[in-house]
């Protein structure tokens, strides 16, 4: 059993078939099959179970997992610092965020990054927020920058911004100005996501806190697109930020309203992967993050944000230098 062995099996789990890690290896899932029957040999214990569906780890599986996640984790560290002294950066470098923040990001950070690591292979992954957090807990990303869950927990993050949120409505829709108290929003008929989901989670706080029941008339947990497109359509309205539907909002196709009564907003930060031993080449990136995100802002590229003017003191993830170098 060696590194590759590990990386090809926490593929396999990741993918949930044989195949689709052979297509993403490029090698024949009967390759992947047979050194996974191998490594099942070597251990003397069974770690898949298949199944036409795909497959899912035995709990010996599991915890083989956990090891390789850290095998991998451990390397590519390793590479990283030994590489950083040189000034190229990392090697590779996985960076996630939710839909909204990936438009308005993404492309501004990649000619940044490409300007001063031009070495180093970038990775841009965008999924909804639990997603996130689970490829940051299972490793696969570096870092992500993401819209904070209601119920932080333990979760370590540097504070960027905090933005507004508004109520989504369509644009033929009659509104009672440019506000609506938060007490009222049960008023409207509701497009959010499921349970799992940040915005979801956030309006039935309000809702406890606030005294209302929300009028679901339509769960989507589809693409933030699809939910706009059945807000223009008139299937109900939805809650969102400025920044994700700042065209819409222009060309009169949605409208909004500020919640107030007291302001609703929603702070985003940057948060790392788990167990991430940040080299210093990591932070000289996560700043060209934070410079990149105040230049947004500044410009009007990400409407209706204020810079945490106080993000040194806010942050807890703490610095190399807080752990003597």
């Amino acid at each position: 059993m060696n590194s590759e062995d590990l990386d090809l099996f926490a593929r396999v789990l990741r993918a949930g078939s044989l195949s689709r890690a052979g297509m993403e290896l490029g090698i024949d899932p009967s390759t992947v099959s047979r050194r996974v029957a191998q490594l099942e040999g070597e251990l003397g214990v069974r770690l898949l179970h298949r199944s036409g569906r795909g497959v899912s780890a035995t709990d010996q599986g599991r915890q083989l997992l956990g090891y390789a996640e850290a095998v991998g984790e451990l390397l590519a560290q390793a590479g990283d610092r030994l590489r950083d002294p040189a000034g190229n950066g990392p090697a590779r470098l996985h960076i996630g965020a939710q839909p909204t923040i990936a438009r308005i990001l993404f492309g501004p950070l990649a000619h940044a990054l490409q300007a001063h690591y031009p070495q180093t292979r970038l990775r841009f992954v965008e999924a909804l927020g639990n997603q996130i957090l689970d490829k940051l807990g299972h490793g696969e990303l570096d870092f992500a920058v993401i819209y904070l869950p209601e119920q932080i927990g333990a979760l370590q993050f540097d504070l960027l911004l905090d933005e507004g949120l508004h109520l989504i409505t369509p644009g033929n829709a009659e509104l009672p100005g440019d506000r609506l108290e938060v007490a009222r929003l049960g008023d409207w008929p509701l497009i959010l996501p499921s349970t799992p989901h940040g915005i979801r989670l956030l309006v039935e706080s309000l809702a406890a806190r606030h005294g209302f029941t929300p009028n679901l008339v339509l769960e989507c947990d589809a693409s933030i697109s699809l939910t706009k497109r059945l807000v223009m359509q008139g299937c109900g309205c939805t809650v969102l930020p400025l920044a994700a539907v700042s065209e819409e909002l222009a060309d009169g196709r949605l409208r909004s309203l500020r919640l107030v009564g007291p302001e609703v907003r929603r702070r985003v930060g940057i948060v790392p992967g788990r167990n991430r031993v940040i080299p210093s080449g990591l932070w000289k990136i996560i700043g060209l993050v934070k410079a990149e995100v105040a230049r947004t802002i500044t410009s009007g590229t990400w409407p209706d944000a204020v810079l945490c003017a106080t993000a040194a003191a806010d942050t807890v993830m703490p610095s190399p230098d807080a752990h003597g170098g």
